[in-house]
């Protein structure tokens, strides 16, 4: 999908082709969207009749995209005497501007067409091909046209306008509205452009936007490009010899600003979505290592993810929504499906390694930040997700996390981040019975008690329950060393199945549990050589799944393509037990990586072999931009340079890997002000 054009506003976004229109794919998200509904299906636009080349792009502003056009195909022969430049930004409205220019020396007779059409798509009806169930209708009211469709009490409506600005030529055009479109016609003089601004307003009951029709409150924020700067210029300034580091570095922190989404649980503060164009809303687990891997480049993310995931924190048992007390939603939709519990996004909680990590992140959040404050206010919250570990998580009575789905048919069978139903596999390709532990859930639920432990001990005044946690972490650990090893392979078990027994596939997960700290120092080198391996290890970065699996497949979702945020999470693990080389080595496959795809990272991209296939093949429904994948060049950046906050100092240990011969990050902010670091 890199021909599809993207422009974002946090709750809003528009995917376009590269001329600037929509035509709405029944499978894919085209289109104008805003909190889980498409409001435009179709704003094609055509000049005389025919539709034109786009010449040139400016999508380097995330909230707005600029097509250079002409009326025209591309032959040897070009020439035009008109060009038009199209500029469509994502504010309050959708708003698409067009700039007719002359370049020759006889007037035009113009007919400018944009035919328009909704379909009030909820996003879940165009993953599944689900029909619509309420009605639509459509008038024309002070030039304007009007498309809305209801479901009781459901509605959403979009408001289609026109304004005309005359440029440096007479006003000599006039614009006509009807039930599929608007239609502009004049006459073009000699040397002089028209301006046109086409809008499309969305709105929800009695003409209120769609953020105020559900109950949220609208905010005074400053203009888009002024809130841009203001986030590049509170992000540490990179400095580096490698040229596509700095390519990839800059997008990134443009995308994590485009990301930044703003639930109605959240008081106004922003929290990272988890990506364009399926998953643009709050996501437990995606939100919380966005927010892990930016620490040391935006720690207000982390500060927004703590505070907005506590609101909606579970607090019954619902099987529905699979929702237990103590649990972190894993997804919240606002959206029809979700409105009438056709899905049970309202919100779900079907991931079971959000709760450990909520608790992983509010520690790390203040090692950076030295922010007491609010570990002590979300004091409640983290020790309810402790305690979900031990209660509800430990569905087997064994010390382990595990999970069944029990919001059947619509919640996910596999409720860890490889959440696709084939993700869990025995080596031989047969998939495991239920309810499942997979490994990397009890190195986050180790993670999470030893850094409960401290929380209690500095921040919450209760040492008794600090040592208790530090026994059960211990504990865990040492059951898990035993339970999950596979001593004739050297590696750890990707999961436990329903009777106790190992499910022996080798996947990317034990470079996860290197992060969280749980491997025995006694068996972290073969845990590396595996990563390593040609088996694991594409020469792009590491696969999710091993080569000389059954189930393997390069463009399988879950089991053989490369996920960046994953790779993210194995080198800064292969650091913490002292693996440089190899860390450095990651980071390096995943940086030039991102120099074939512009600098900005997807979700996933293939696992082919490096000397295959010479550059990363992509993966075609993959989210561009994707929050965590936004993140993982932040994470990298960390590594390779060491950076570790021990007290209120920011300590570095550099271990550059080849290619690479000079970084320093400067400004680094964190409880010690602002620091350069140098290697």
């Amino acid at each position: 999908m890199s021909d599809l054009v993207r422009i974002l506003d946090g709750n809003t976004f528009v995917v376009t082709d590269r001329r600037g229109d929509v035509h709405a794919s029944p499978t894919f998200p085209t289109g104008l969207f805003s909190w889980d509904t498409r409001f435009l299906s179709k704003w094609c636009l055509t000049i005389n009749g025919k539709s034109l080349y786009s010449l040139s792009l400016d999508d380097l502003q995330y909230f707005q995209a600029r097509f250079f056009l002409a009326p025209a195909g591309a032959t040897h022969d070009f020439d035009s005497t008109m060009s038009i430049i199209r500029q469509q930004t994502i504010n309050e409205e959708f708003e698409d501007q067009l700039t007719i220019i002359s370049h020759g020396d006889e007037a035009l007779d113009l007919v400018v067409r944009l035919d328009v059409a909704s379909d009030f798509a909820d996003i879940f009806e165009i993953r599944r091909r689900l029909r619509k169930r309420g009605g639509y209708h459509s008038r024309l009211e002070n030039g304007c046209l009007y498309l809305g469709y209801q479901r009781e009490g459901f509605y959403r409506e979009v408001v289609v306008s026109c304004d005309i600005g005359s440029g440096r030529g007479p006003g000599n055009c006039r614009s006509e509205v009807d039930l599929d479109g608007l239609t502009v016609t004049g006459r073009l003089e000699p040397k002089t452009m028209w301006k046109l601004t086409l809008r499309a307003a969305m709105r929800g009951p009695d003409g209120q936007t769609v953020r105020a029709s559900l109950s949220g409150v609208p905010r005074r924020r400053p203009s888009l490009a002024e809130d841009l700067k203001l986030w590049f210029d509170n992000a540490p300034r990179l400095e580096t010899d490698h040229e596509s580091l700095t390519g990839t570095y800059r997008r990134s922190i443009v995308d994590l600003a485009a990301l930044r989404y703003t639930p109605l649980v959240s008081a106004g503060l922003s929290v990272p979505a988890a990506g364009l164009p399926w998953f643009m809303t709050v996501f437990g687990r995606d939100s919380i290592i966005t927010s892990f891997q930016a620490l040391p480049f935006a720690p207000q993310l982390a500060e927004a993810t703590i505070y907005t995931l506590a609101v909606p924190q579970g607090s019954r048992l619902d099987d529905f929504r699979d929702e237990e007390p103590g649990k972190i939603l894993h997804e919240f939709r606002y959206g029809e499906k979700a409105a009438f519990e056709d899905e049970p996004h309202t919100p779900y909680y079907g991931s079971a390694d959000a709760t450990p990590l909520y608790v992983v992140l509010m520690d790390e959040y203040e090692r950076w930040t030295g922010d007491g404050v609010l570990v002590r206010r979300f004091e409640r919250e983290a020790r309810a997700a402790l305690d979900w570990i031990d209660t509800y998580g430990d569905a087997m009575g064994n010390g382990y996390i595990w999970y069944q789905r029990r919001s059947a048919p619509r919640g996910l069978e596999n409720q860890c981040w490889k959440d696709s139903w084939d993700g869990i596999c025995y080596r031989d390709g047969q998939l495991p019975s239920f309810p499942r532990a997979t490994c990397e859930l009890q190195g986050y639920a180790y993670d999470a008690k030893i850094r409960g432990a401290r929380l209690a001990r500095e921040f919450w005044g209760d040492p008794a329950y600090a040592e208790r946690l530090e026994r059960e972490a211990a504990d865990l650990k040492e059951r898990f060393n035993r339970d999950f090893w596979i001593e004739r392979d050297g590696y750890y078990a990707l999961a436990l199945d329903a009777n106790g027994g190992q499910v022996d596939g080798l996947a990317s997960n034990i470079g996860h549990l290197l992060w969280s700290g749980i491997v025995d120092e006694s068996r972290a080198e073969r845990v590396a050589q595996h990563l390593m391996s040609p088996e694991l290890f594409s020469g792009w970065g590491v696969r999710t799944l091993a080569t000389n699996q059954r189930r393997y497949n390069p463009i399988g979702y879950h089991i053989g393509t490369v996920w960046p945020f994953d790779n993210s999470l194995v080198a800064w693990g292969l650091r913490r037990y002292g693996f440089d080389r190899e860390s450095g080595r990651i980071a390096v496959a995943i940086i030039e990586a991102a120099g074939f795809f512009d600098g900005r990272l997807p979700e996933a991209f293939g696992g082919y072999e490096r000397d295959l296939t010479r550059y990363p093949v992509e993966y075609p429904t993959a989210c561009s931009p994707q929050a965590w994948s936004a993140g993982t060049p932040l994470l990298l950046l960390r590594a390779m340079l060491g950076l570790e906050p021990v007290g209120d100092q920011l300590t570095s240990r550099p271990a550059l890997p080849d290619g690479i011969g000079r970084l320093v990050l400067r400004n680094v902010p964190g409880r010690w002000g602002r620091q350069d670091v140098t290697a």
